[in-house]
């Protein structure tokens, strides 16, 4: 099964850099990342850079109008025509079933601001231990949201939070 993941960086280069390690463990086999997106939000920018990583493809792996739509509705940032409008009503009502509500846009909005950065990231079949050991010594990520079941998720926020009190 697919699992979503959103990770809060505090420098506006955490998640690019955290999609060089996710990249190095996709070609070793530790981890399947199905698609992945980071916002980028450098100091003093009125606005965050979105990027869709776009050498990634396959069953699981989600079309740029779904990144646009989740930032648009996000970040506030404008989307074309009238017309998408109601498209958005429809996404947000489908995003809320994958627990993507307007609670959580509400949190991210307010965590990733001018200095931050995020990385939004569909993946399966992640072995925790290596993705623990190629993200040592980088800036530790901060887990805002994963559709993981709870007993997975505690132990995926454990693995990261070993590393900040080492």
């Amino acid at each position: 099964m697919a699992t979503l993941t959103i990770w809060r960086f505090e420098s506006a280069g955490g998640a690019d850099e955290a999609v060089r390690s996710l990249e190095a463990l996709s070609k070793r086999d530790l981890i399947t990342v199905h698609d992945a997106a980071t916002v980028a939000w450098p100091e003093g920018a009125k606005k965050p850079k979105l990027r869709q990583l776009r050498n990634l493809a396959g069953r699981g792996a989600l079309s740029g109008a779904f990144w646009g739509m989740l930032f648009g509705l996000i970040f506030l940032i404008p989307l074309l025509g009238a017309a998408v409008g109601a498209a958005v009503g429809a996404f947000s009502g489908s995003l809320a079933d994958v627990g993507i509500d307007d609670d959580l846009i509400k949190e991210i909005r307010e965590q990733v601001t001018p200095g931050t950065s995020a990385l939004f990231v569909l993946s399966e079949d992640a072995v925790i231990d290596k993705v623990k050991e190629e993200f040592a010594g980088q800036e530790q990520p901060r887990l805002i949201f994963t559709n993981l079941g709870a007993d997975q998720e505690d132990r995926l926020r454990d693995v990261f939070a070993e590393e900040r009190t080492a």
